[in-house]
């Protein structure tokens, strides 16, 4: 295995609230990740290397050894599953909160419920846990638009502000989770370069603790 550490990262909020604290740590890219078209990015150290992936294909990237760490939001580690991964460190950024959502009262209705989503594996787990029949109906985005036509009872979504809910005449109504992004390592890595990584975990942990302090 190669002595190179490649960690997984996406383009978007994540990367942005990233970037300053992989910079903490003495890691930036050699260049702008935003503007570059490259997939591979090279860093200030030459052992180390970024790769630009989808959000939710950072696990599986790091799961299968396409890179060694990651960065990515807790929803997309429960939905995936996140078995094969270490997640020593919260990174606490990018924070939201996944939500059952939908017009006024409409969670309270009985009987079979359709739900919008494009966490089914999460919302599958969620209303199974609570004894509700559910219709998944899965979504990749625009979420909000499923009740307003009638296709859905409810949706399952990241809220953030919550302002594109009540400009849609939405509300949250059940709480699943606080999301926020997370480091995830892969096993055989941290096995083969405990040492390189550790070291970064640390760096990073550091901080994590001056952004929040």
């Amino acid at each position: 295995m190669s002595q190179r550490l490649t960690i997984a990262l996406s383009k978007g909020r994540i990367l942005d609230d990233t970037l300053p604290l992989l910079e903490q740590a003495g890691i930036v890219p050699a260049e702008d990740p935003g503007k570059s078209r490259k997939l591979v990015l090279e860093t200030n150290h030459e052992d180390v290397q970024f790769v630009i992936v989808r959000a939710t294909d950072v696990p599986t990237y790091v799961e299968y050894g396409g890179a060694d760490l990651g960065v990515c939001g807790k929803d997309v580690l429960m939905e995936h599953g996140g078995q094969g991964l270490y997640e020593p460190l919260d990174l606490r950024i990018a924070r939201c909160r996944l939500m059952v959502a939908g017009r006024p009262g409409a969670h309270l209705q009985p009987g079979r419920l359709r739900i919008a989503t494009k966490f089914v594996n999460i919302s599958r787990r969620y209303f199974a846990e609570r004894g509700r029949q559910v219709e998944l109906i899965k979504l990749y985005g625009s979420m909000e638009l499923a009740p307003l036509v009638g296709m859905a009872d409810l949706i399952v979504d990241l809220v953030d502000t919550g302002n594109t809910l009540r400009a849609n005449g939405l509300e949250p109504l059940e709480h699943i989770a606080d999301i926020s992004s997370r480091l995830v390592v892969n096993k055989a890595s941290m096995k083969v370069k405990h040492q390189r990584i550790k070291a970064l975990v640390e760096q990073l942990r550091g901080a994590v603790a001056t952004r929040s302090a």
